[in-house]
């Protein structure tokens, strides 16, 4: 039995760019000790891929209309076939290191429950990458030299008990949303909400979107609409790291680093939660971020003055 299984739905593996990062991502995988990998899907290429490195495919999975897996049936497949006793979903364009699997033992060790996941590392990779002896040195010195942290808005991984999301919206895979809703339901469950940011390492291989309709952003798309829709309105995907009810780091579990950012929040939660009762939404999210109020009004500013 392998102590966490790693679990994704890839893209088709027709764009010679999304294909070459989703290889060297799971060759990143491949390497870890102790895991167990799972690709899901039937996209174009997926088959061969798990073949070929040698991990676990399921190719049945359940869709919504458009064809995108669903992530409740991923996680649902996932738990009836593995039996790790922890759990990792993690976007394909992801590189991870040693420090997942050490970090999650360390917390397993500490909480029954609860949900590591952090802010990611944007580089720019455009060949496959070298995953020789000392791939991970190499790897950290050019993230030192050309990464740069990503906000902490949107997360590429998350790490959990089995016993933890037995139940979750079909939310689709890969658009907005379903993310900011796990935080925001670890938190409703009072489930630990940790920030392994200075302790687990994730590297986002930055990719383009022409494998998305019109190659736009999934932001706006039909798709992410639905998600906000399941996940109970825009109040549960306003959650991200931000939000995390505490910080791993160095194996141990503490408070989070004080931040202004981290006080806004909290001042939004708080408003939300005492007006979301008797204030439509709309209102609410002028008086919950007033900072968007303030942008509109500048740029209506200077709109007049041209």
């Amino acid at each position: 039995m392998a102590f966490l299984t790693i679990f994704t739905a890839p893209k088709p593996f027709i764009d010679q760019h999304i294909a070459m990062i989703q290889r060297n991502a799971i060759q990143s995988w491949v390497l870890l000790p102790d895991v167990e990998i799972f690709l899901i899907g039937d996209e174009v290429g997926l088959a061969e891929a798990a073949k070929e490195y040698h991990v676990k495919h399921l190719p049945d999975v359940r869709r919504n209309q458009n064809g995108t897996p669903l992530i409740s049936s991923m996680i649902d497949i996932i738990r009836r076939t593995s039996d790790s006793p922890l759990l990792c979903i993690v976007n394909t364009d992801i590189l991870l290191m040693d420090d997942i699997v050490s970090s999650s033992r360390q917390a397993a060790a500490l909480r029954e429950t609860f949900v590591l996941m952090g802010q990611r590392w944007d580089l720019v990779v455009t060949e496959a990458l070298n995953f020789s002896s000392g791939w991970e040195s190499r790897l950290r010195a050019r993230l030192k030299e050309q990464g740069r942290l990503h906000r902490p808005v949107g997360s590429d991984y998350f790490v959990f008990p089995r016993t933890c999301y037995t139940s979750i919206p079909d939310f689709a895979i890969g658009r907005s949303g379903w993310d900011n809703w796990m935080i925001y339901k670890s938190r409703a469950e009072k489930w630990p909400a940790l920030d392994a940011t200075s302790s687990i390492t994730v590297i986002h291989q930055e990719h383009d979107y022409s494998h998305l309709p019109d190659g736009q952003p999934h932001y706006s798309l039909p798709e992410s609409l639905e998600n906000i829709r399941l996940a109970g309105g825009t109040a549960a995907i306003r959650y991200t790291v931000l939000d995390a009810t505490a910080r791993f780091a160095a194996g141990k579990i503490t408070r989070p680093l004080p931040s202004w950012d981290r006080f806004k929040r909290g001042i939004e939660r708080c408003i939300r939660r005492v007006f979301s009762s008797v204030l439509p939404e709309e209102t609410l999210e002028i008086v919950a971020r007033p900072r968007r109020l303030f942008r509109r009004l500048k740029r209506r500013l200077n709109s007049s003055k041209r």
